[in-house]
């Protein structure tokens, strides 16, 4: 399916560059999150939807054997766009098997034609709360971070640092360190950089160069103030409705993702709107409704985008101006 694979890399329109994260199935990489669904049927709703590829979700998630995660893959009419690797980067004596966790995550990746390995910097794999790094190891991660650029393209793959509630690089003040002090791309979150007070809209258009990869999520204001005032953990905050379908909460999506076409951006669009799920909902029912609003948020401003970047820049005005 490589055709789909090439039209992420020639500036087509949005849905056409439309992929899709387990985790908008409650499919998640952080420890002790919920009900997992099994990869059939969360494959068969996103190609219900007409979602082009999907991420890897959790380690081992869709399998380890290429060939047979491309049968299933292929069984369901998708192409892997990536996947989403946390890693300990600020602690020396953690880097080989950080690099060895990457590697292994890039390999399978590389080997299936995916264009992405999205990283995050945790503080270690319970994904404990986040603390002030200090000097030294703040050295460390910068070092870290050429080296997985370097092992992302031996793959075939861009590397793209992902900002991420929960982890070292959560508040605005590192997302912009980051920027200040790397070359590193990044992966564009409006959900997580919202959380973090980075405006993502801001972001594509002041840093459109460094962003390799885009996830789509919205937030509800009020949960997110209480998890910012700590009342709430990351967890608890998405079972209380954290994160919204596209065009339902606060942060700038539509705003975010005109300033990343008016810039030329040309890779994937990322639906990744996390939930925690306690039981099986019905068929049918659940996580694929709220994705499905999602697309037609993204359905109801992608003419604006069509005609490239000259009619894609008037939308945007529009948008802004109202």
């Amino acid at each position: 399916m490589s055709s789909t694979v090439c039209a992420a890399g020639t500036g087509s329109p949005i849905l056409d560059r439309l992929a899709a994260g387990p985790i908008s199935w409650g499919v998640c990489e952080v420890p002790g999150w919920g009900l997992q669904l099994a990869p059939d049927r969360v494959l068969s709703e996103m190609q219900s939807l007409g979602i082009l590829a999907t991420e890897a979700g959790p380690d081992g998630y869709l399998g380890r054997d290429p060939a047979l995660v491309r049968a299933l893959l292929d069984g369901h009419g998708l192409d892997l766009v990536g996947g989403f690797v946390p890693l300990v980067l600020h602690d020396p004596a953690r880097l080989r098997e950080s690099l060895a966790a990457a590697q292994r995550a890039a390999t399978l990746l590389g080997e299936l034609r995916a264009s992405v390995l999205c990283t995050a910097a945790v503080l270690d794999e319970r994904w404990s709360a986040p603390r002030p790094l200090s000097a030294p190891e703040w050295t460390h991660l910068l070092a870290a971070l050429p080296r997985l650029d370097e092992l992302a393209g031996d793959h075939g793959l861009r590397h793209a640092l992902h900002p991420h509630w929960g982890t070292l690089l959560e508040r605005a003040p590192a997302v912009r360190q980051i920027l200040e002090e790397s070359e590193v791309a990044l992966c564009l979150d409006t959900g997580h950089l919202s959380l973090g007070g980075t405006d993502p809209a801001a972001l594509a258009s002041g840093a459109s160069d460094r962003i390799a990869h885009a996830h789509l999520k919205d937030v509800d204001v009020r949960v997110a103030e209480r998890l910012r005032a700590g009342e709430l953990t990351l967890l608890r905050a998405v079972q209380a409705g954290l994160f919204r379908p596209l065009g339902e909460g606060e942060a700038r999506v539509r705003e975010a993702v005109l300033a990343l076409e008016r810039a030329g951006y040309a890779g994937w669009y990322v639906l990744e709107q996390d939930v925690a799920l306690a039981a099986e909902p019905p068929q049918g029912a659940g996580p694929v409704e709220d994705v499905a609003r999602s697309i037609e948020f993204l359905r109801s401003f992608e003419s604006g985008t069509k005609g490239g970047a000259k009619r894609g820049a008037e939308a945007g005005a529009a948008a802004e101006g109202r």
